[in-house]
């Protein structure tokens, strides 16, 4: 049975339906935000600091689906691949609407995030389809300017839903939303992986798609940069109500502040869209590690005379200059992970992010359990992964230009 041929999308659909197909996963973080206490003490939860594995796990859940989207999509097309991560989207958020105990909401959680991989991985195969370069980081840039709309207005409309019914009508939304959006997907996105450059699925071509994922330098040392960068920023995320409340004060006026912040990070998307292909990726990536690097430690040495909890705005303007610095970083890190594997874009999406969102987890479960009512965990952490991020960079790209350089002829040796 064949179907209708679909509409092609023009540019501003393709950036529109894409940037919202891949803000689920954070509508599914930030719109929770605020309702985190209250999902912590309705489902009696023992620690306050607990409450975040209800973020934590929804990237658990990420981390996990991305191994499995891109090879499968890589073999029976971009969109079947949606279509079943998007059933399991829609199990997971039933099973935390339905939630009666913390651990079934987590599970649900977990489920969730398997379910958003699908559209986070594959829609990142689909673009690589088509695009390439710098005018992949362009598109990306885009879609991240649009996709950055939703932190700024998920906090505050989940807390409006929640006010205006219960913490669980936040979930019935964001499924609604996704079912939605799938609707929209399934109507006008065209295939773009033809039946001639399927891949069959095998346990060879994984075998052989991963090793040469994981023995790239470029592609494996931008994911675990990716994966240190997101860890940091997943322990802001997920400690982010915490901080605002424990240490300012702030309660009901929360989501304006992450509203205001992530902001910042549409700002910083936008400007990389449109000076990305004049200054190159890797140059905008290592102004960015090192601004992190110095902002970070500098406001760590600032808050020490404080014990840890400095004034509000002296700490809202770190954190925004924070939020437009991992803006530039995430614009253009995974384009760089990418760029070699074209050949694989499916599998190779999985492998990266699958390796970065695990790194992320593991590091966004231990700085967040630390946190003790001071910004210095995190402050912290942002100096020393960003640090280490910085060496990262620097052992790839000397790795790169080495191989470069024997490859043109000029030179050899071991």
């Amino acid at each position: 049975m064949t179907s209708k041929p679909l509409s092609r999308l023009s540019q501003r659909e393709f950036i529109a339906l894409f940037a919202l197909m891949m803000s689920m996963a954070a509508l599914s973080v930030d719109a929770m935000l605020p309702s985190l206490a209250d999902i912590g003490r309705d489902l009696n939860v023992a620690h306050p600091n607990q409450q975040q594995f209800v973020i934590v796990a929804l990237f658990l859940g990420l981390s996990i689906g991305q191994i499995f989207c891109g090879p499968i999509s890589d073999h029976i097309g971009r969109k079947p691949a949606i279509y079943i991560a998007n059933t399991i989207f829609v199990f997971g958020y039933l099973l935390s609407i339905f939630s009666t105990t913390f651990e079934m909401m987590i599970a649900g959680r977990v489920l969730q995030g398997i379910g958003i991989s699908g559209p986070r991985i594959v829609c990142l195969a689909i673009i690589r389809d088509q695009f390439e370069g710098r005018q992949m980081a362009r598109i990306m840039s885009y879609i991240l300017t649009v996709f950055v709309l939703v932190p700024i207005l998920a906090p505050t409309l989940g807390q409006f839903i929640a006010w205006a019914t219960h913490w669980r009508g936040v979930f019935v939304f964001i499924l609604l939303l996704g079912i939605t959006t799938w609707i929209w997907f399934a109507r006008r996105q065209p295939e773009t992986l033809t039946e001639d450059k399927r891949i069959p699925l095998s346990w060879s071509s994984l075998r052989n798609g991963i090793k040469e994922t994981l023995t790239t330098p470029v592609s494996l040392g931008y994911s675990v940069l990716n994966g240190l960068i997101l860890g940091a920023f997943i322990s802001f995320i997920a400690s982010s109500q915490q901080i605002f409340s424990d240490i300012f004060g702030i309660t009901s006026l929360f989501p304006i502040y992450f509203s205001g912040l992530a902001f910042f990070m549409g700002i910083a998307t936008f400007m990389n869209g449109r000076i990305v292909v004049e200054l190159g990726m890797k140059r905008l990536c290592a102004y960015a590690i090192t601004g992190l690097i110095l902002i970070s430690a500098g406001f760590t040495l600032y808050a020490l005379p404080h014990d840890g909890t400095p004034p509000l705005w002296p700490s809202m303007f770190y954190f925004m200059t924070i939020f437009l610095f991992i803006g530039i970083l995430f614009s253009n890190t995974n384009s760089l992970a990418l760029e070699p594997l074209g050949h694989i874009a499916g599998l190779a999406s999985s492998i990266v992010g699958s390796v970065s969102t695990f790194l992320s987890v593991i590091i966004s479960s231990a700085v967040g359990q630390m946190f003790n009512a001071t910004v210095l965990p995190l402050t912290i952490t942002f100096t020393a992964l960003g640090t280490l991020a910085m060496i990262i960079m620097w052992l790839v790209e000397r790795k790169n230009n080495q191989e470069v350089y024997c490859e043109d002829g000029s030179g050899g040796g071991t």
